[in-house]
């Protein structure tokens, strides 16, 4: 074997993974999963949305007394 097989068989291995991770990363059973962590940064504003408009509820229930 010389230095050509070994390249040869790199390249095999490596296209190998790469069909791994394209099979891993689009198969419809991680979709959802996918689709949840890709909307995590829209959810924190949600979440800072109620809780400041709770605190501006509190200040006005406060202010009325």
């Amino acid at each position: 074997m010389d230095i050509n097989d070994f390249r040869s068989l790199s390249t095999v291995l490596v296209f190998i993974a790469f069909i791994g991770v394209c099979w891993w990363a689009f198969s419809p059973s991680r979709k959802k999963k996918f689709d949840d962590a890709a909307n995590l940064p829209f959810s924190d504003d949600e979440i800072n949305n109620l809780e400041s408009s709770k605190k501006a509820s509190g200040d006005d229930k406060k202010k009325q007394d």
